[in-house]
C-alpha cells in the first residue's frame, strides 16, 4: 500500500526493516499482521512525525515528499526533505538552511538575434536554472562543438553571447542548435536556429550597424532565401550633358532618397523604404548624357537609374532640356530654362542678358537648388546638389553644371556642390564627376548614377 506523505514532515533514519500490515485504519492505531517487534503506536509515531526506530520502504511504489514553488518557511528541523517545483531540486535543511542535493535543472526556451553569415553577431537566450553564474553556452554546427562561456545576467537570460567565428562563417542556410549548461552541471535541451545568408551585388562596406551595397555600374543585388529586411536606398540618374559653350550648363540626375531625417531632390522628403526578400533585383545606373561640342545647341539628357520599382529621371540637356533636374536656358534661340522633376530635382537657370557682346547660359539645375541666372560677368553656375549620409560619410550628390559664357576671352562658371562641371568656353569648362548624377558644364558630359542600398545588422 502506498503511503502519501505529502501532508508530513517525516525525518527518515537507517531503514533496516519492511514494516507490513494487513489492514490500515485512520491513524495507524488499528493495524493488524504486524511483524514481531513493532506495534501500532510504532506506526502512529512515523505518521506523526516522530519516529523512535528504523523503517525500511519496499516495494515499487513511490514515496510523495512535500512539494511547494519556494522553500518552506518557519522553524525546522534537520534532516526534513522538500522538493522545490519552481527550480526542479529537492532539498534538505540543516537547521536552518535549505540545500540542494541535487542539481539544478537548466532549460532553453528562445533565442533572440539572428546568426548572419560572415558577420560577428551577438544573441541573447532565455531560460530558466541559469543561477545568475558561469554558464557554458554550446553551439553545435555539422557535428563540431564550439563554446562561448558567459556570466548569466540572472537565473532566466543571458545576454550578449557572441557567436563564434566558426558559426558565423558556415554556409547561409545552415543548421546551428545551441544548448546551455549552468554551473551545476545540468544541460538543458537543444534549441535550433539557421544562420542567414546576406545579400550579395555591388562593393559592400559596413557602417553604423548597416551593411552597405554600392552599385556604380549596373548589376544585380541577390538577396537569398530566408533574408528579409526593410531596405534604404539613394538612387541618382546620369547627369544632362551641358549645351554648347554659349547656351546652358546640364541638369543634375533624379535623386530619390528613403533615408529618414534626409530629403529626395527638389525638396522633396524621404520616401518610404523599400522590404526585400528573396529574388533577384536588377539595378540600372544611368550614363552621364554627352555634352554638345560646337558654339551653340542642347546637350544630350542622362540616362535613367533604376533599383526595384524606383526610377530617378535622367538630367536635362543644356540649352533648356527637361529631365530629373532640368538643364540651363541658352543663348540659342533665347532657350528657356529646362523644367525638373517633383521629388527628383529643380529647374535650370535662366540664360541672362541676350544681347551682344554678352553671349551666355543659365546653370543646370541640382538636385537641392535652382540652376542660377546668368550675368553679363558670367554664365549662370549650377544648382547645389544634395547631401547624403547613407554610407556613413556625409557627401554632396547631384549638382547641376555651369553655364556658358563667351565675350572676347573664358571666363568659367561655377558647377553646383555634388558634382557639377564648371561651364564656359570648352578650355575652361569641364565634364559632371562620375557616379554623381552630377550635369556636365557646358560642351561636357555628365557625370553617370549612383545607386545605394542599405539595411541594418
Amino acid at each position: 500500500t502506498d503511503m502519501d506523505l505529502s501532508a508530513k514532515t517525516v525525518v527518515l533514519p537507517t531503514l533496516s526493516q519492511t514494516i507490513t500490515a494487513t489492514a490500515f485504519v485512520g491513524d495507524g492505531s488499528s493495524l493488524t499482521g504486524l511483524p514481531a517487534g513493532y506495534t501500532n503506536s510504532d506506526v502512529a509515531a512515523y505518521l506523526a512525525g516522530t519516529p523512535t526506530g528504523a523503517v525500511n520502504l519496499a516495494g515499487s511504489s513511490a514515496v510523495v515528499l512535500p512539494t511547494g514553488s519556494s522553500d518552506p518557511g518557519g522553524t525546522r528541523t534537520a534532516g526534513e526533505l522538500f522538493y522545490n517545483t519552481t527550480n526542479g531540486v529537492f532539498k534538505y535543511n540543516d537547521g536552518s538552511d535549505w540545500i540542494k542535493i541535487s542539481a539544478e535543472l537548466a532549460t532553453l526556451s528562445s533565442i533572440s538575434g539572428t546568426i548572419y553569415n560572415t558577420v560577428a553577431s551577438n544573441i541573447t537566450l532565455t531560460g530558466t536554472g541559469f543561477l545568475i553564474s558561469s554558464c557554458d553556452i554550446i553551439f553545435t554546427v555539422g557535428g563540431t562543438d564550439y563554446t562561448v562561456t558567459k556570466t548569466a545576467d540572472n537565473d532566466t537570460t543571458i545576454s550578449a553571447v557572441a557567436v563564434p567565428a566558426g558559426v558565423y562563417n558556415s554556409a547561409g542556410g545552415t543548421s546551428v542548435s545551441i544548448t546551455v549548461t549552468n554551473i551545476d552541471g545540468s544541460t538543458s535541451q537543444a534549441v535550433s536556429t539557421t544562420i542567414i545568408g546576406l545579400p550579395a551585388g555591388g562593393t559592400i562596406t559596413t557602417s553604423g550597424g548597416y551593411r552597405i551595397h554600392t552599385f556604380t555600374s549596373s548589376g544585380t543585388l541577390a538577396v537569398p532565401s530566408g533574408f528579409t529586411a526593410t531596405t534604404d536606398y539613394l538612387v541618382i540618374a546620369g547627369g544632362g550633358g551641358g549645351g554648347g559653350y554659349i547656351d546652358g550648363g546640364g541638369g543634375a540626375g533624379g535623386y530619390r532618397s528613403s533615408v529618414t531625417g534626409e530629403t529626395s531632390g527638389g525638396g522633396g522628403g524621404a520616401e518610404s523604404p523599400l522590404t526585400l526578400s528573396v529574388g533577384s533585383y536588377p539595378v540600372t545606373i544611368g550614363a552621364g548624357g554627352a555634352g554638345l561640342n560646337g558654339f551653340n545647341g542642347a546637350g544630350v539628357s542622362g540616362g535613367n537609374s533604376i533599383f526595384s520599382n524606383i526610377t530617378s529621371i535622367g538630367g536635362g540637356g543644356g540649352s533648356g532640356v527637361a529631365g530629373g533636374s532640368g538643364g540651363g536656358g541658352g543663348h540659342d534661340g533665347g532657350t528657356l530654362p529646362g523644367a525638373g522633376t517633383a521629388g527628383q530635382g529643380y529647374a535650370g537657370g535662366w540664360l541672362g542678358v541676350r544681347t551682344v557682346p554678352y553671349y551666355n547660359g543659365g546653370g543646370g539645375g541640382g538636385a537641392g537648388q535652382i540652376g542660377q541666372t546668368a550675368t553679363t560677368a558670367v554664365g549662370g553656375a549650377g544648382g547645389a546638389g544634395v547631401q547624403s549620409s547613407i554610407t556613413g560619410t556625409a557627401i554632396y550628390r547631384a549638382g547641376g553644371g555651369g553655364g556658358g559664357y563667351y565675350a572676347s576671352g573664358a571666363n568659367p562658371s561655377s558647377g553646383g556642390i555634388g558634382g557639377g562641371g564648371s561651364g564656359g568656353e570648352p578650355s575652361v569648362s569641364s565634364a559632371g564627376t562620375a557616379n554623381t548624377g552630377g550635369g556636365g558644364g557646358t560642351t561636357k558630359a555628365g557625370g553617370s548614377g549612383i545607386v545605394i542600398i542599405r539595411y541594418a545588422i
